[in-house]
């Protein structure tokens, strides 16, 4: 699992195999989403038993579930995370934790993966970087996390808004959108794939230049100083930055830009914060997502009430720009924006 058509190719041709048993290997990964080799029937028996001798599909089924009143399930995966920003290096592997969120809502159901155990941008609101950052996941451990999900089946969208800063691992993160939306994967139009970030220099272009998934930067605040004191990743990358590299790219069509933007009361909820907002978006097409806070362990900021979140959304859709309320889901058992963690790999290593 996570190895593209081209690396199957190369694998099955190593091994005296016709170039096409790669793309009947891709069916049974990614349509199909066998367990085993040995269910590749369409595969010569010689061909699979010498496949099995030396992989796997790789597919693990996640160890814990919780589930909300709400319908949303929380689910714990076993990871093995990489010490670097791909798939390969002389780091060394380690098994660690990581949750991924299944939200259904009528016919939309979408999925909230993970794509590092912890984070490093220590975001003063989000509960997964106060735990701090202890490894990348490779593509096969993001990938996993659809593969092997027991409502997989009933997916529409994925949204990388798990724990982790998604272009902080962006050869795996870009490898996993890849496989998600070729021909010979799971073919999935980028429409329905979402990628989260707070903005990371170079990084963001990148993805801007090599994906077509839609992408949403973290706001949380239109001042550079309050922003920098939410976010740290505002002094690499500020926002002005971030707004000016997304306007040269077309956001009118097929891809999307959105910006979240979590509320505190009485600290970003004023319309002050909403003139400030439509000032920056001047001349491009996005829409703004306001996320009401949950408060978290130490941190003391406030949340802000439905009224004001309202008046928030009037005045940016007032003013050109789509904006939603986003409904919390899941904050009964912790799965809500910003309440992930790593307390399992916390843990598991006491």
């Amino acid at each position: 699992m996570g190895l593209t058509v081209t690396e199957l190719k190369a694998i099955v041709a190593s091994m005296g195999m016709p170039a096409f048993t790669a793309r009947q290997v891709a069916s049974w990964l990614y349509e199909k989403h066998v367990g085993s080799i040995s269910e590749m029937t369409n595969i010569s028996k010689a061909n699979r038993e010498q496949l099995e001798a030396e992989y796997e599909v790789g597919a693990m089924p996640p160890i814990e579930c919780q589930r909300s009143k709400d319908g949303t399930i929380k689910y714990l995966f076993p990871v093995e995370t990489t010490g670097n920003s791909g798939d390969s290096g002389d780091s060394g592997y380690a098994w660690k934790f990581v949750e991924t969120v299944f939200i259904p809502d009528g016919e939309r159901a979408t999925l909230c993966v993970s794509c590092q155990v912890g984070c490093k941008m220590n975001c003063l609101f989000c509960q997964t970087g106060k735990q701090g950052w202890h490894g990348n996941l490779t593509t096969a451990d993001i990938l996993n996390q659809i593969y092997a999900l027991p409502e997989a089946n009933r997916l529409t969208n994925i949204v990388f808004m798990g724990q982790g800063e998604p272009l902080d691992n962006i050869d795996a993160v870009l490898r996993a959108t890849e496989v998600l939306t070729a021909d010979w994967g799971y073919a999935w139009s980028p429409k329905r794939i979402t990628v989260s970030s707070v903005g990371i220099k170079g990084k963001l272009k990148r993805f801007l230049d090599e994906s077509d998934c839609h992408i949403a930067i973290s706001m949380h605040s239109p001042l550079h100083e309050q922003r920098l004191q939410l976010m740290p990743a505002e002094k690499a990358m500020p926002l002005t930055e971030t707004i000016a590299l997304l306007k040269h790219y077309d956001f009118t069509h097929q891809r999307r830009c959105s910006f979240e933007y979590i509320c505190f009361g009485g600290l970003n909820d004023s319309p002050v914060y909403a003139r400030e907002m439509v000032k920056l978006l001047e001349g491009l097409e996005c829409r703004v997502n306001l996320i009401r806070f949950h408060e978290i362990p130490g941190v003391s900021l406030p949340s802000s009430d439905e009224q004001r979140m309202e008046s928030l959304r009037d005045y940016l859709t007032h003013h050109g720009i789509t904006t939603t309320i986003r409904a919390s889901r899941g904050q009964d058992i912790l799965a809500a924006c910003g309440l992930l963690s790593t307390a399992k790999q916390n843990e598991s290593s006491r």
